[in-house]
């Protein structure tokens, strides 16, 4: 074995045990050899025999670093399988995304910058962080006040300290008939009831709103107008004006989760027709990256200060170095380069998965990273998520969208986001094979 070869294995182990981990910076060159008892040129050897390998990656200007672990390779659909395609999660990745966030970050790492993005936060940051978080959200010709802006540690948080300050313990929520899963577990937290309200087409029915409230009170009402999760369906502007009407007539608030809304940014949210009547959510992690997190609440002034209090007593604040980084990211540019680039994708993956479940009974829209899956008449969807499962493909079922004792549809929701293309073109094409199949065919002796 060469020189530069063992001990670029000595470097590899320690990189393996730990010793150095992902983004520890190496010595200059030639200290490297100092260290190691080897010549200058060895030490070049080592260096690129470690870039070789996929373990450290250089930098112009700034040496040489510990590379974070590469992404796992698609796995082989097998059965049963041993590595798992995650259709469940849903978190849009694009390949130039660590480039774009890394670049933005660079004057945020200066020591006194760092250092002031290291302080504790409140709800409310900063104008300026308010200012640039306005920007984030606007759309479709609306932009928020950013005055009426407040910050939590992430979407979840943002929408159970929301729902808390709104509702009381075993007051009635009115939601979705189909909603997101999270928030039926914070109302189970909380106590509070959730009221299913039925849908068509075009979204939540204003005229089951008004029943609903006629039947019993309810003290808000949870939706999601904008590519809905799991329909993907989104409010015509008639129906949003129709639904904040009926907000106004019956003087309750609407919590607008619109976490997903960047893939649909050219129509306003429901809050440009009831801006007093509604709560605006949004976060970062479906459009920036899942591993920073920074919820957005737009509230009305009203409504503003209970929301406030509940973030503080929840622990709920933002840290302070997310909202210097959202701030640094849209400033430069990299948001809205990053929102075009997952706008891409889903158009992509959508064809992907068009492709594949062309004849089943799906539906989507072009620009979501999710389809809802009616399933043929010979499944059912507990079985067919098993079935999934055994081929090492997580799916999730109706059920877990479900409010209450509603019979759950015989579907199940597909996320795109996760998987590289090319898993989740394998995944759909075995999950197709299955549609086509019976659940009779696959017992075995």
């Amino acid at each position: 074995m060469r020189d530069y070869q063992r001990v670029a294995d000595a470097v590899a182990e320690e990189i393996g045990s730990g010793s150095l981990r992902p983004g520890d910076r190496l010595p200059p060159q030639r200290e490297f050899a100092r260290r190691h008892g080897i010549a200058n040129s060895t030490a070049t050897r080592v260096y690129q025999e470690l870039a070789r390998r996929g373990l450290t990656v250089g930098e112009v200007g700034r040496g040489t670093f510990v590379r974070a672990a590469s992404p796992a390779t698609a796995p082989a659909l097998t059965e049963p399988a041993t590595t798992r395609i995650d259709l469940e999660l849903n978190y849009p990745v694009v390949p130039e995304q660590s480039a774009l966030l890394a670049e933005g970050l660079g004057g945020l790492l200066r020591p006194d910058a760092l250092a002031h993005a290291l302080r504790p936060a409140g709800a409310a940051a900063l104008p300026a962080v308010q200012d640039s978080a306005a920007d984030i959200l606007a759309a479709g010709g609306w932009r928020p006040d950013p005055a009426r802006i407040l910050f939590a540690g992430n979407g979840r948080q943002a929408i159970s300290a929301v729902i808390a300050a709104l509702v009381p313990p075993r007051a009635r929520l009115g939601v979705e008939e189909l909603t997101y899963p999270v928030v039926k577990a914070i109302a189970t937290r909380l106590g509070i009831t959730l009221v299913p309200l039925p849908m068509d087409g075009a979204g939540l029915i204003p005229e089951a709103l008004e029943e609903a409230h006629a039947t019993a009170p309810l003290h808000a009402v949870y939706a999601q107008p904008r590519l809905h999760n799991p329909l993907s369906l989104t409010m015509p502007t008639s129906r949003a004006e129709r639904l904040a009407e009926v907000l106004q007539k019956l003087g309750i608030p609407a919590v607008e989760d619109a976490i997903w809304s960047f893939l649909h940014n050219e129509r306003p949210p429901l809050a440009s027709h009831a801006p007093e009547q509604t709560v605006l959510i949004d976060s970062l992690s479906k459009r920036i990256a899942p591993g920073l997190t920074l919820g957005f609440v737009v509230a009305p002034p009203t409504l503003a200060t209970d929301i406030t209090a509940t973030l503080r007593a929840a622990g709920s604040a933002p840290m302070r170095f997310a909202l210097e980084a959202a701030h640094r990211w849209q400033q430069d540019g990299a948001v809205q380069k990053l929102v075009e680039a997952k706008q891409r994708e889903a158009a992509i993956r959508q064809q992907i998965a068009a492709r594949h479940l062309d004849g089943f009974a799906v539906q989507s829209d072009p620009r979501s990273y999710h389809c809802w899956w009616r399933l043929p008449h010979r499944w059912r969807a507990d079985t067919f998520v098993a079935a999934a499962a055994r081929h090492g493909i997580g799916v999730v079922p109706a059920a877990a969208f479900t409010v209450g004792d509603n019979h759950a549809p015989n579907a199940v929701r597909l996320g795109l986001a996760t998987p590289q293309p090319d898993a989740l073109s394998q995944a759909l094409a075995t999950l197709a094979e299955l549609g086509r199949s019976a659940p009779e065919d696959l017992v075995t002796d």
